[in-house]
């Protein structure tokens, strides 16, 4: 079956014209006009391709102000730099370790079937698209070094079967194979079909080629360019939606340029650079914070640094994508300062599956910004091996990452206000505490009602954990951000779910401001010592409480051993509840003012120094038989393991101080002692 005999990828008339023109003649520049401006479904285009000369067996095109690179694969890295790369391999130990693990990953996936179509609830295809994507990642690297025809074959089974032009199976709907209803996926396809396209070019015939491409264009392309004149919502808004899906469009048209003939690639491009430079290169606040969640960075990233690169890569130019906020720069200090001892600060959705989002922009921001603690901190993670590890990583980097960065960092931004204190950067025993104090809105629907909210790492476990997200298919999940918004009566998006104080049953008011102060010796962990007093953070959360009083400070103690977290609480005029969520087994001593963490053989004790008449108690992470039930027919998913340890709390003015010590010398018992006022907080 040939590819343009399926009614799936069927080739426009105009196109079908124009290769039977070039098989007589050189096609002119005259002539490539004419055909663009009789092709039939196009928006007015870009100023046209200009050829350096008619007898060249290469023309010069200029697209966008820039020379477009007239050979393949131009996406990422250029000729010369896969070139080097077998030269490069043996010489770099982490090079040598990840083309080990990618050419093991490679051959693991080459037995399995290309996927069924299979809609997930409202994340439509997205998995499928992200698998087809990673698949193609590597057995496209793995051709490229060996060039061996068993690659080749593979991905050309997965494109024939994926664009809906497979003999033995449907994929999705006539014409709209990669699922126009969750854009997502039209981004992740795009890229997978650009990099096939691009990195094998000179391998494929022309006939694959054509059918590769005008499956880019029909599927792809011709889609984004309908989507800019519909004014999808996702080209209004910053964050992973605007850069997966803008950004898939932008290397898509990368990969076909020079060879689309019908002027789609020409005309999307520069819309595409456009807006993906004025939302996606805009995802961070002016602390470096991604936009939406920790873990939404990592589709984010992935998907900034690809578009990125490819503009860089194939026109010489990132278009301001690296500059067009001043602090996007910053982001992959929020990224490293976000991982704690056993995890991240997973605060708010914690998203899908990766599958193809890893980490490993820093090793494209780090060269590109000239950050080297980036691509020195990434290279050790579990995620580096990776294609695009192999093209954006230096081998020159020397050093150590930590060297010159501070345990204790504050992102005070007041839309994303968080801060990172611990005790070392590579002691896995070691204490770390993170805690939340920004607006709770502009996170995309993504956030939770949770300022205030902490987690807490040491003896190598997670003592205070997130719940993550509820289900994304949930009626009403994503509805709002607005205070009345469904998504705030699922118990892991309201402020029961979190590791903060509930006054009186509620949730906290959605559009409030806390305000926040930092103080820290900013010591690194070459130059702290025993007598390091730690840095501080206090919360100013009064607005979060309508107007109540209430500021939550927490602080690493000398020796950066143990940690504090105090509340101070003025004229409540209803209880209020203190919670922390855990999977640890709890018991107490000492009439209720101490409990008793373990977990895996570890131990932690949780001390309540005051107010002297509470207790801690554990109670199940539920929603409290005092609110409505959520309506029709919808539940809470359940956190199976998972406790509450909590302390009620009378109405009127209180403190709340709460003192965490690992217990790694079961001889040295921690002790009470008397609170200190947040204002009186210090270094000293």
């Amino acid at each position: 079956m040939s590819w343009q005999s399926s009614p799936r990828a069927r080739v426009p008339g105009a196109v079908v014209v124009a290769a039977a023109l070039a098989m007589s003649t050189i096609i002119t520049l005259t002539l490539y006009l004419r055909l663009s401006l009789v092709t039939a479904t196009l928006q007015t285009p870009l100023p046209l391709p200009t050829a350096a000369s008619t007898d060249n067996e290469e023309a010069t095109i200029q697209i966008l102000g820039h020379r477009l690179e007239p050979t393949h694969p131009r996406l990422f890295a250029n000729t010369s730099k896969w070139a080097s790369l077998p030269d490069q391999i043996p010489g770099d130990e982490y090079l040598s370790k990840w083309n080990r693990t990618i050419f093991r990953q490679a051959d693991e996936m080459l037995s399995l079937p290309p996927p069924d179509y299979k809609k997930d609830g409202t994340s439509g295809i997205l998995d499928i698209a992200r698998t087809v994507q990673l698949r193609i990642k590597h057995w496209a690297y793995a051709y490229r070094l060996t060039n061996d025809p068993k690659w080749k074959d593979r991905i050309w089974k997965e494109i024939v079967h994926t664009a809906g032009n497979s003999t033995g199976a449907s994929f999705g709907t006539q014409g709209d194979s990669w699922n126009t209803d969750h854009w997502l996926d039209v981004g992740e396809f795009l890229v997978a079909f650009g990099i096939a396209y691009d990195w094998l070019y000179d391998a494929w015939t022309a006939e694959e080629r054509e059918g590769i491409r005008w499956s880019v264009v029909d599927l792809g392309l011709r889609k984004g360019l309908e989507s800019f004149e519909r004014k999808e919502w996702f080209l209004g808004v910053t964050g992973n939606w605007n850069c997966v899906t803008v950004g898939g469009m932008i290397v898509g048209a990368l990969a076909v340029l020079g060879d689309d003939t019908s002027g789609v690639a020409r005309s999307l491009l520069g819309r595409a650079v456009e807006n993906a430079e004025q939302h996606c290169g805009k995802s961070v606040d002016e602390s470096g914070t991604w936009a939406e969640t920790p873990d939404y960075w990592h589709f984010g990233t992935q998907a900034h640094a690809q578009l990125s690169s490819g503009l860089l890569t194939s026109l010489g130019s990132t278009f301001g994508m690296l500059d067009s906020h001043p602090k996007f720069r910053e982001t992959g200090m929020f990224h490293i300062h976000n991982i704690g001892m056993t995890e991240k600060f997973n605060y708010g959705d914690c998203g899908p599956s990766k599958i193809t989002a890893t980490a490993n922009s820093l090793f494209f921001y780090g060269r590109e910004y000239g950050i080297p603690e980036y691509g020195l901190f990434q290279r050790d993670r579990p995620d580096a091996a990776d294609p695009l590890s192999m093209l954006w990583y230096e081998s020159s980097l020397k050093g150590e990452w930590h060297d010159h960065l501070p345990l204790d960092k504050a992102f005070s931004d007041p839309s994303g206000a968080w801060v990172s204190l611990r005790s070392s950067w590579t002691d896995s025993n070691g204490v770390f505490v993170a805690m939340k104090g920004g607006k709770m809105t502009g996170h995309a629907t993504h956030g939770n009602l949770d300022a205030g909210d902490f987690v807490l790492d040491a003896l190598g476990e997670r003592w205070a954990t997130e719940l993550c997200q509820d289900s994304y298919d949930a009626p009403g999940y994503f509805s709002s951000e607005d205070q009345d918004s469904v998504r705030w009566d699922y118990y892991r998006c309201g402020t029961a779910g979190q590791n903060t104080i509930v006054h009186n049953n509620s949730n906290q008011v959605v559009d409030a401001e806390p305000t926040v102060k930092f103080e820290s010796t900013l010591v690194t962990q070459k130059t702290k010592g025993k007598t390091d007093a730690g840095g501080f953070w206090i919360a100013d959360l009064t607005q979060a409480y309508d107007g109540m009083s209430i500021k939550r400070g927490v602080r690493l103690l000398p020796e950066r051993s143990k940690v504090l977290i105090q509340d101070e609480i003025t004229d409540a005029l209803e209880t209020s509840q203190w919670r922390m969520h855990t999977k640890a087994h709890i018991t107490y001593s000492n009439s209720g003012r101490i409990a008793h963490l373990r977990l895996n053989g570890k131990a932690l004790d949780v001390l309540l120094l005051s107010p002297r008449a509470a207790v801690f108690r554990t109670t199940k992470p539920v929603r409290s038989p005092k609110l409505h039930p959520l309506s029709g027919g919808r539940e809470d998913l359940p956190n199976p393991g998972v406790s509450v340890l909590a302390v009620d709390l009378p109405p009127g003015s209180l403190t709340v101080s709460v003192i965490f010590c690992p217990i790694s010398d079961p001889r040295v018992q921690c002790s009470f002692t008397s609170p200190v006022p947040l204002s009186e907080w210090s270094l000293l």
